[in-house]
This record gives structure tokens, sequence and C-alpha cells, in this order.
């Protein structure tokens, strides 16, 4: 029987982070003994007054529907939150909270986008934002950044991708996959460029608490009331405060796409998760301490990965600036033998290295950036220093 199924659905390529977890899991739950470095959440566990504040929310019956686009009282949190850290003013009908702020950025693309309307998406970018757009109808086009300039794409690169079709473009700071962050300059330049051509900015700004060196996160919305229109926010609990399994992001945009925006959920999922919302005003409400603690392991880290790859023959790295991501450059390695194989490319070079050293990576295909793969320091310093120790091996030919 020939089964019919949706164009569009079938040109939607699976996550390869997902992937790449998912084997390294698979492995693991067999006994192999592998390291992995391709989940993107924090290894630590949510804070114990989030976690008491969902066991409250149970034991008094928050157990109900919500309103579809979330609890009153969750929104005013949002709206506390951008007022104290960003310096931004909404109100509640504003904020639309959604189930992860990867549903955030579905109903963002659903909300703006009509058939064969164009988003820019700077590479590398995080593996989910094309699949996004596609499936809004949209189409991806791209701007291809250099490690060189910190993979940050320039003014002049922005000009010249924008063309009637342009609806959108997405900026991701600190960035998910290369951890570099955009500075205000650099904001506010790219913000004029999107009023002058009415172009919205989709901010996701999930990272924003996961900065180091004294670098400060400034929101594109914050440069006056034009672009703060264009702009749709996207932020969630679930890097800072660990909460990934609870699924609670959230946007903030002008008032009209908001409604559009609640629409299209109360018909695709109804509210989010009422005891995660409850979790959710616990973890912005509450103290901040554990998010400090999350941070100066990250730094650490960060500092060891980045010294350690620089100092292996063939490879290299940026020092990412938030997040808690490494693009490691790969680019020695190609057209070269090891182990009987040639490699040629990204995806080659992290099959051989899980099959031959057990090390799982993402490849930089999946973001973009042929030439690179991507590590998590999401992980402990022990699977770090191993993980390392493996990778070395590996090129020496030592497995």
């Amino acid at each position: 029987m020939d089964l019919f199924l949706s164009k569009k659905a079938l040109a939607i390529s699976p996550s390869s982070t997902l992937a790449i977890d998912a084997k390294f899991k698979s492995m693991k739950a067999n006994g192999i003994d592998v390291v992995g470095f391709g989940a993107g959440e924090p290894d630590f566990d949510t804070p114990v007054h989030i976690k008491e504040a969902a066991i409250q929310a149970i034991n008094e019956g928050y157990t109900k529907y919500t309103p579809a686009s979330g609890m009153p009282q969750l929104k005013e949190a949002i709206c506390q939150k951008f007022k104290n850290d960003n310096g931004l003013d909404y109100q509640p009908e504003q904020i639309v909270i959604s189930n992860g702020a990867k549903h955030s950025l579905v109903n963002t693309f659903m909300a703006i986008c009509d058939p064969g309307d164009e988003v820019i998406i700077p590479t590398p970018f995080w593996v989910s934002y094309p699949e996004m757009v596609k499936l809004a109808d949209g189409v991806p086009v791209y701007i291809h950044t250099t490690e060189e300039n910190d993979f940050k794409f320039t003014i002049e690169d922005l000009r010249k991708a924008i063309t009637p079709r342009t609806r959108a473009l997405i900026l991701n700071s600190p960035s998910n996959p290369t951890g570099m962050v955009y500075t205000a300059e650099e904001l506010k330049a790219i913000a004029q460029i999107a009023v002058e051509n009415n172009i919205y900015i989709v901010s996701d700004e999930i990272y924003e608490k996961l900065i180091y060196d004294e670098i400060t996160h400034t929101s594109i919305a914050t440069f006056g009331n034009e672009i703060k229109e264009l702009t749709i926010v996207i932020n969630g609990v679930s890097k800072t405060y660990a909460m990934t399994g609870w699924r609670i992001g959230y946007t903030a945009s002008n008032a009209k796409i908001a409604k559009v925006m609640s629409n299209l959920q109360s018909h695709a999922t109804s509210n989010p998760n009422s005891i995660a919302q409850i979790a959710a005003i616990a973890a912005l409400n509450g103290p901040q301490t554990d998010v400090e603690v999350m941070k100066k392991a990250f730094v650490e880290r960060r500092n060891y990965m980045v010294e350690r790859i620089n100092s292996i023959e063939g490879l290299s790295c940026r020092k990412p600036q938030g997040a808690f991501y490494v693009m490691m450059n790969i680019k020695s390695t190609f057209n070269k033998e090891f182990y009987g194989k040639v490699i040629n490319n990204s995806d080659q070079f992290a099959e051989m290295l899980l099959e031959k050293a057990k090390v799982a990576l993402v490849p930089g295909s999946g973001f973009g950036a042929e030439g690179y793969v991507r590590w998590s320091y999401a992980t402990s310093m022990v699977n770090i220093i191993e993980g390392l120790n493996r990778v070395e091996k590996f090129l020496k030919g030592d497995i």
C-alpha cells in the first residue's frame, strides 16, 4: 500500500543535536563506555525551591486548564523580569507563554510568515531555525559568517541579504552553537536597518543569563519604540534554571502579534503545563544564587576546554562569550586518512570519532557550518577531560 505523506513534512530534517544525543544515550544504555557532548541542557538539577513550588502547586490543585497563552500571574512575573533585567516595559497582553522556547519560535514564524516570505538566518545557526521557517511556508535565507569575525555578520552582509520578500531576521545572542554575543553597538546598527526596511527581528535570548567575562547582554528591543514594535523576544526558563524538561518558554512582542500567537496556540496545544507555570513563577521571582553557581562552573569548564582544544595539533576554537558550547575547527583533518578511511566532512569526522573513540560531538553540517563540530560543556569536568583525552589520542592514531 502506498501511503500519502505531506511534502512539507517530508522536507523537514530531523534535529541533528537530538539525534546525536539519542545515539549517545542508546550506546550508554547498552553498556558502551561513551562520552557525550551533544546535549543542549545544563547538567545541574532544577533548584530545590522551584521543585518545591511545583509540588505545592500539585497539592493545591493547580492541575486544570489555564488561559491558552498562560497564567496571568506568570505573565506579570515575566513583565517584571523584562523591566528589571532588560529595561523593557511590557504588558501581560504582550506575553505568550508556550511549551518551551522552541514552541514559542514555531508560534512566531506561523504568525508572521506567508508562503514565500524570506527569513534571514545567520550561520552557524541553531539546527531548528530553518526547519521552523519551512514549517511556516517561509524561505530560509542564509548569511554566512566567518570565524575571523567571531561568527557574526556585518551590516554590509545584512543589507545584501534583504530583498522585497524579507519578512524577518533571526538573532540569537548569546549564540547556539558559537557562544558569541552581539555588542550593543552592533545591535543598534542592526535595529536601524530593520526599522528602515520594516522587517521583524526574532530575538532568541534564551541564553541571556549565561554570559561570561563581565560581558553584558543587551536586548535589541531596547533601542526605541520602533524596533521594539518589530521585535519578538524569545526566552524561557530552561537554560537559566536547568528546567529543560519543564517546557516553559515565552515571547514578548507587540499586542497584535501576541494575539495571533495566542489564537494559534489555543488550537494547537491549549495552555502550557499548569504545574510548570507555577514553577516558572518561583524561578523568576525567587533567589538567583543557583544561577551564579552554575555560571561559575560553566566558566571553569569553558576555560579548560578552550585551552585544551587549542593545544591539540590540528584543532582550534574561539573562546565563547556565553551559552555553553564550543565550535571546534576540524578543517585540517579533511582529506586525510584516519584508521583506513579519509575524512572529507564534519559528519564523517563525528561518525568516526564516535565509532573509534566513543566520543559524541555534533557535526557542524547541522548548523550550516561545515568544517566544525560542536562541543557542549554542560557536562562534568571529568567527562570533559576524558573526552578531550580521547580526541587527542584519536588524532594521533593511538585508539
